[in-house]
């Protein structure tokens, strides 16, 4: 018994500091946004390379779910005669859930590894460490502009997979399935309000957050090697996956 307890509060105490290692990262970087602001250029590039990249992904992951959305809508509102309402179910699950969540995870799944794999390479190949000795902060120009680029970002992209994947419900609600297309759209502005729309915009800018947190901080202490590298890649993969999913519920019952 005293061995099992040895080793869970060692366990415990190597997940505390692991924890306020992360807290300390994250608020050194943004720290450093408003002490320190970076070139433009380092931002633009980042927001090419997290938002537009990720376009594609996003719109064509939008469609897909706004038609699951409007067939599986239909079918479910049509056993209690309420088709009409289709446009409000679609609205409500994008904006308040569906949008920010799965975007989020295609961005995590698209740029997050590769801002992991990144920094990781440039950690093993000692170019953070020549950043350092030249007398030049790394978080200047490899966290914040990345942390920046997310937060101004991933509003944006939740936006538009919002705004296709409500049109993905109405071809086939619509156009598919004989919903009347009056119907959709009146009872989507009268069910939508400010709140559901406040709730994805938050959402999506402490997903943007974690996302950039996470992954930046498993490149910058990735291990050595190809194999190091790897498995920081794929922590960071995985642990902004759960926690963006974990972040969603308590984000939902606050701002329900």
């Amino acid at each position: 018994m005293p061995v099992i307890a040895q080793k869970l509060g060692a366990l415990t105490l190597s997940l505390l500091r692991e924890m306020g290692r992360m807290l300390n990262f994250i608020l050194y970087a943004l720290y450093m946004i408003v002490r320190s602001p970076c070139k433009p250029f380092h931002t633009l590039k980042q927001l090419h390379f997290i938002g537009a990249k990720s376009f594609f992904v996003i719109f064509l992951t939008a469609s897909f779910t706004g038609m699951v959305l409007g067939l599986q809508g239909y079918y479910t509102l049509a056993k209690f005669g309420s088709e009409g309402l289709l446009g409000s179910a679609v609205a409500l699950s994008l904006i308040r859930e569906l949008g920010p969540v799965l975007s989020a995870l295609m961005v995590t799944g698209r740029a997050g590894s590769a801002i992991t794999a990144e920094i990781g390479i440039m950690r093993i190949s000692e170019q953070i460490d020549a950043l350092q000795t030249m007398a030049l902060e790394p978080f200047k120009y490899l966290v914040s502009p990345k942390v920046l680029a997310s937060l101004l970002v991933l509003p944006l992209l939740c936006a538009i997979f919002d705004v296709v994947g409500i049109y993905g419900g109405y071809l086939v609600g619509v156009k598919l399935l004989g919903v009347n297309p009056g119907a959709y759209y009146n009872e989507m502005v009268k069910s939508v309000e400010w709140k559901d729309i406040f709730s994805g915009i938050v959402k999506s800018l402490s997903f943007g957050l974690i996302i950039s947190w996470v992954c930046c901080y498993k490149g910058y202490h990735a291990g050595h090697g190809a194999e190091g590298v790897s498995r920081a890649t794929t922590a960071a993969v995985v642990m902004s996956s759960v926690l963006i999913l974990i972040w969603d519920y308590f984000l939902t019952s606050v701002l329900l």
